[in-house]
């Protein structure tokens, strides 16, 4: 079976000759091998299917950039087709990490694996607390929306919001706006300090997720993600990402060019605090990283920016930084 669920994305499933049942864990992947001409391709893909509907798997393919797999697969493949099939495989499952409450966080196809713990837990029929949270692109582009807004219809624990950065033509569209941030997550997730985190989608997003739950203080350890570029399947293979956390106890400097004056502060300092106490005046108001009054050019130097939607990318491109949410990480220069 086939099924369109967005444009440019399908969801496959498959059966086995003997209908024999699948055995894996919610939020696992499989390894395809593909048989495009010339050569034979091997793609991973999370199963979005959960193993409480154990006759038979799907997963769900997105057509990416530049993908020769997922593309030939959505021109290609069609009902009543045999593939090989290697797994399952990964960690990335709520079952290593059992919590009363969970928070699920996806952006474009890493939906899936939270998809799979959510029909899981659905059909399951246990008492847990789901905050799933998912950002698009478009309304048109959430994949599983409708299936998702049914089921928690029917669940009372499980809340679902969406995100999304631009409308569809002649469709009206009520919920969130923009990107995820730091003002939006509260709204969508009020404890989320205390639920067990689980996060997919592609590395900017993930970044800017654990910028998020970092400049909160956030206790990582209850913090998991998945990398679809590079899969963990094994604890050994698993690699910490290199985040930027400012240190209290790191020096740093801030040196405002067009006033000719150098002050020293904490990386934990913004640059907006560091200037007010040098006596310089950058106009300010929400102090959030919403509003962009404080928007300063950044001269030379690194800073740590974790802004509410106040800057554009093309300002941030520019060498345009918030100064009321930037922390300087060593000397910093900027045109003030």
């Amino acid at each position: 079976m086939i099924l369109p669920e967005a444009p440019g994305v399908k969801t496959f499933c498959f059966k086995t000759t003997d209908d024999s049942w699948f055995k894996y864990f919610p939020g696992q992947f499989i390894t395809i091998e593909l048989p495009t001409p010339g050569e034979k391709l091997l793609r991973t893909y999370t199963l979005s299917s959960s193993p409480s509907r154990p006759l038979s798997i799907a997963i769900t393919v997105k057509a990416q950039r530049g993908s020769l797999g997922s593309q030939w697969m959505l021109d290609h493949v069609q009902v009543g087709d045999r593939f090989r099939a290697y797994g399952p495989g990964g960690l990335f499952t709520f079952h290593n990490h059992p919590a009363e409450k969970y928070l699920f966080i996806s952006a474009g196809s890493g939906i899936t694996p939270m998809m799979s713990m959510t029909r899981w837990l659905y059909d399951d029929g246990a008492h847990t607390d789901i905050t799933f949270v998912h950002a698009a692109r478009r309304p048109s582009d959430i994949i599983f929306r409708a299936e998702l807004e049914r089921m928690a219809q029917r669940l009372p624990d499980l809340h679902i919001s969406f995100v999304i950065e631009e409308d569809d033509p002649y469709v009206a569209w009520t919920g969130y706006r923009g990107r995820l941030s730091q003002l939006m997550l509260p709204l969508m997730a009020p404890d989320y300090l205390e639920r067990e985190i689980f996060c997919c989608g592609p590395a900017p997003f993930m970044q800017e997720v654990r910028d998020i739950l970092h400049s909160v203080g956030f206790d990582m350890e209850h913090y998991h993600e998945e990398n679809f570029l590079a899969p963990v399947l094994a604890e050994s293979e698993r690699e910490e990402p290199d985040d930027v956390i400012p240190d209290e106890d790191s020096r740093a400097a801030v040196i405002f060019a067009a006033s000719g004056v150098e002050a020293a502060c904490r990386e934990t300092d913004t640059v907006l605090a560091v200037a007010k106490a040098a006596g310089l005046n950058i106009p300010s108001a929400c102090q959030f990283g919403v509003c962009g009054t404080c928007k300063v050019r950044k001269l030379s130097g690194e800073v740590h920016m974790v802004h509410n939607g106040g800057i554009s990318d093309d300002d941030i491109a520019s060498g345009h930084i918030l100064a009321c949410c930037s922390n300087p990480i060593g000397r910093v220069e900027v045109d003030v």
